[in-house]
């Protein structure tokens, strides 16, 4: 009798085990299966109005329609984006706050190393969104036509001459920095909030040039509004095909992009990173998208978590050589 009740407690206690080992497969992919089950916010630790913003509003509305839940989007601009991503990092890692970020967030793990998080440590890659080319404009009243104009004028005036961007290391100030240093001239960088700022104050005269996104500032420079005379891809962009590169037009070797991502607080349960990614990945390869994407200049990238997570890392190592090389500083 001793034995029979010893063998019952044993395989109790096994089947305890048991269903407590199959509730720790089962309860995440259950979370993902109920995901979301309430409005998630997307912050963007940029000003409304730039790339980020627009494309987050973009891919909001096409995750509302395919969760059946609300995607906000909350803008927490200021300190080159650290804000923002700051709140999105003390945010509780269950899915329903989600960071916006761009490469301004691989530049700032070197030109701002004592910020209050560290990007790879405090969050999760989700998934890839976009990349656009940027587009050296200047203010219509400057003396120039092209790259070479331009490099004279700035070499026979050291320090006269500004650019705006959006903040320190943003992309537009990086991209700054680098022609900087690979053109050999020295221009004065007046940071802004947000590129809003920035834009409105070389199309207005007030700045001489600006590093811009190409879906934001073509319009303006097919206006006649600012001049463009360089776009800093490898290639010419195919929504600015008249427009040389920065590297044939004076510059060999320069490039400079912007690209967009989706990332989570570290902690976030493994199946709502893999169900938006999946659901991003789908959305960034509908041709539908692809088309409107490219007429804008920009280019969708469908990577998973893991590839995600390489491609940030190499950026990050790519600017930490950048930063050293340029001498670029956050106060700058």
């Amino acid at each position: 009798m001793k034995r029979l009740a010893t063998g019952w407690l044993f395989k109790k206690t096994v089947w305890k085990y048991v269903a407590a080992a199959l509730l720790l497969v089962i309860a995440p992919w259950t979370a993902a299966q109920d995901y979301p089950s309430r409005a998630v916010r997307i912050v963007v630790p940029f000003a409304a109005g730039g790339p980020a913003d627009v494309y987050a509003r973009f891919i909001a509305t096409r995750l509302q329609e395919a969760l059946g839940q609300g995607f906000v989007v909350d803008n927490r601009p200021g300190a080159g984006s650290v804000i923002g991503t700051d709140a999105v990092a003390k945010s509780p890692a269950d899915g329903y706050t989600l960071l916006l970020m761009s490469n301004a967030h691989t530049v700032n793990e070197s030109l701002i190393p004592n910020k209050p998080f560290q990007l790879m440590r405090d969050f999760l890659p989700v998934a890839a969104l976009n990349y656009s080319d940027l587009v050296l404009v200047t203010r219509s009243g400057l003396p120039v036509n092209d790259l070479a104009q331009l490099i004279a004028l700035a070499k026979s005036k050291p320090g006269a001459l500004s650019y705006a961007s959006s903040g320190p290391g943003t992309p537009y100030h990086m991209a700054g920095e680098l022609f900087k240093a690979m053109a050999g001239v020295s221009i004065l960088h007046i940071p802004y909030r947000g590129s809003a700022g920035a834009r409105t104050d070389v199309l207005g005269g007030q700045v001489d040039m600006m590093f811009d996104a190409v879906p934001t500032m073509v319009e303006h420079a097919r206006a006649g509004k600012v001049k463009a005379i360089a776009t800093t891809g490898l290639t010419r962009s195919a929504v600015t095909p008249e427009v040389p590169t920065v590297a044939e037009a004076g510059v060999p070797r320069y490039e400079a992009t912007i690209w967009l991502g989706l990332m989570a607080p570290r902690g976030t349960p493994a199946a709502v990173v893999d169900r938006l990614n999946a659901e991003l990945v789908k959305i960034v390869s509908n041709p539908e998208v692809v088309r409107a994407w490219k007429a804008q200049g920009a280019t969708p990238m469908a990577m998973n978590p893991a590839e995600f997570t390489r491609y940030m890392n190499e950026d990050i190592e790519k600017w930490a050589r950048i930063v050293k090389i340029s001498g670029a500083k956050a106060d700058q």
